[in-house]
């Protein structure tokens, strides 16, 4: 009887052992399986990150490479200098792309949004240059055409003299910017509008650069004047001038955009730290040495 008890207790525990055995197989099983599977989906997505890598170093390639094309067909030097200065952002940004590691998300994040910025920005270049070689043809011939009237007939010649000067303004005008949308919001000082000039901290003001393919892109300083009821200009030092017409101007505050021919929202900020009288005053916007928007506005006590 004991001998059978004991047979019995030794059945048990090798029963239970065996599932204890069985139980360990199947999580190390689990376990193995979990982290085989997620070691493929981090394999998958490393391949997935340096293929993603790979296309972005063609694009900057592919882009380098319009950019010295670009440069063979242009024969203006301030164009060849914006080129030069483009191309360089590109060889910087592959720098960086080619020491960075495809698994750091957040740096190729980045590098894809000024790779956009760089493609879109060489877009318009192209445009640009293929615009200002059709308008190189067109006054070739032009040019051609009165050369040979020239000699036919002086008057004929001081004619078609006029004609390309006027031509030749045309295309400038067409290429300055133009600021639209202007406005300027008197804030207080927890940044809302103010219609009292005691409790008037800011003047924000808010305008809008128009597409203009014609116009050179990059890098573009921005200059604001606002003048007073008595014409005289609010500045923080008199040393603060700029060139305009060909004298020295003083303006108010400044701010240097990035311009790539589309449409570009800008916002300056003006804190009042003088005395203010009620009247009209006047705010006017300069970039590239060119008047680009004027707008009036009111104080009232």
């Amino acid at each position: 009887m004991d001998t059978e008890k004991k047979e019995t207790k030794e059945i048990n525990k090798l029963s239970l052992l065996i599932m204890v055995v069985i139980v360990l197989l199947v999580l190390i099983g689990g376990t193995v399986y979990y982290i085989f599977h997620q070691r493929q989906k981090m394999d998958e997505l490393e391949q997935m990150y340096v293929l993603d890598k790979e296309t972005m170093e063609d694009d900057l390639n592919e882009i380098s490479l319009k950019y010295e094309g670009a440069k063979f067909k242009v024969s203006n030097d301030s164009l060849l200098s914006l080129l030069t200065t483009e191309e360089a952002k590109v060889q910087r940004l592959q720098e960086e792309l080619r020491t960075v590691k495809a698994t750091n998300t957040q740096e190729i994040s980045r590098l894809k949004k000024e790779l956009q910025t760089l493609r879109k920005i060489m877009r318009n270049y192209v445009e640009q240059i293929d615009s200002l070689y059709q308008v190189n043809e067109q006054l070739t011939k032009e040019k051609n055409e009165a050369v040979k009237k020239y000699q036919q007939a002086s008057s004929t010649a001081s004619t078609l003299k006029k004609e390309k000067e006027k031509l030749t303004e045309r295309v400038t005008l067409a290429s300055r910017l133009d600021a639209t949308g202007i406005t300027v919001t008197p804030v207080n000082s927890r940044g809302k509008p103010a219609k009292v000039i005691k409790k008037m901290e800011q003047f924000v003001v808010d305008f809008r650069i128009a597409k203009n393919i014609t116009a050179p892109v990059g890098e573009k300083m921005v200059y604001v004047r606002i003048m007073k009821p008595d014409d005289d200009i609010l500045v923080k030092s008199r040393a603060d001038v700029f060139t305009f017409e060909g004298k020295e101007i003083n303006y108010s505050m400044k701010k240097l955009i990035e311009y790539d021919g589309e449409e570009l929202p800008v916002t300056m900020y003006w804190n009042i730290e003088e005395f203010l009288s009620p009247g009209t005053y006047r705010v006017d916007i300069f970039v590239d040495g060119n008047q680009i928007g004027r707008q009036n506005f009111t104080l009232e006590k």
